[in-house]
């Protein structure tokens, strides 16, 4: 199973040199991914949580893979809608082929109503859009030698029975964000059923969590994946193994923009689960 990290690619401390140092921690350490989210206009609905600069991903990952050598590059999640679907076919093909085939495209339908209206897209009309861009999408790279991309997983994210849906139409993996174990277990019942309505195979398993040490274990119903002590944290990403997640993406920013000023407390959080990862990897040796 591999292990990613959602870098904050916005608020203020985003600059380009710290941008540079999140991806040699992250490579430096032996994570096997790196992404970053999506925002196109950073309207006050977006800016509320994640205040600009906003760097868009695709840039980003751009200037990231000349920046890192192995790890892979991933969007969680771009929203399908702001964007043309070849426009999206195409800068995923050719990120792709510039990386040395390194891109996950993470998508998903967004939820800032105020930044649909800016783009003039229909917020009413996003779960229909999505699904649209990802058969164009998806058409465009089987069909048209202009657009050929190589093998590029797509994740679809989403929490609702309509996410699970395009999971399994369209998806690689299901790619959940923000839960507890207990919500997960039922929602790949849920999955399950849905494949099997549909007559398609279930999508694997990518999940993001929260990441956020404590000295302390955090107990009830309510302890989000990812949030505890170091056992803790390293019990949730097994438990997710045997649930069949083939990537496990840890999310370090934890909600407020003033992190962003200070990364090296995430990354301190990322040394200690890669140097707990190593661990095991050796004694299983």
């Amino acid at each position: 199973m591999e292990i990613g990290v959602n870098v904050p690619n916005f608020g203020p401390g985003a600059r380009p040199d710290v941008l540079r140092q999140w991806a040699r921690t992250v490579e430096g350490l032996g994570y096997d991914l790196l992404m970053v989210s999506d925002h196109v206009a950073v309207t006050p609905d977006v800016a509320e949580q994640y205040p600009a600069p906003f760097y868009e991903p695709f840039t980003t990952l751009s200037w990231l893979a000349g920046i890192t050598d192995r790890v892979r590059l991933g969007t969680t999640v771009l929203v399908a809608p702001y964007r043309h679907p070849l426009l999206i076919a195409r800068m995923a093909a050719n990120l792709n082929q510039l990386s040395g085939g390194r891109l996950v495209l993470g998508v998903g339908v967004g939820w800032a109503q105020q930044e649909y209206e800016a783009l003039g897209v229909e917020f009413g009309q996003r779960g229909k859009l999505t699904d649209e861009t990802l058969q164009a999408i998806r058409t465009a790279w089987e069909d048209d030698a202009d657009y050929r991309s190589g093998d590029i997983p797509v994740w679809v994210g989403g929490m609702s029975d309509a996410a699970l849906r395009r999971a399994v139409r369209h998806g690689q993996a299901w790619h959940p964000i923000w839960f507890t174990l207990d919500w997960l277990r039922e929602a790949l019942d849920r999955l399950k059923g849905i494949a099997e309505e549909l007559g398609r195979p279930v999508p694997g398993l990518a999940p993001r969590v929260v990441l956020k040490l404590t000295d302390e274990p955090v107990t009830g119903p309510e302890r989000p994946a990812g949030e505890g002590t170091i056992d803790q944290v390293m019990d949730d990403i097994e438990e997710l193994r045997r649930l069949g997640a083939e990537s496990v993406l840890l999310d370090p920013f934890n909600g407020d923009p003033e992190e962003t000023l200070h990364p090296e407390a995430a990354w301190q959080a990322l040394a200690a689960v890669a140097a707990r990862r190593g661990k095991a990897t050796d004694q299983g040796r």
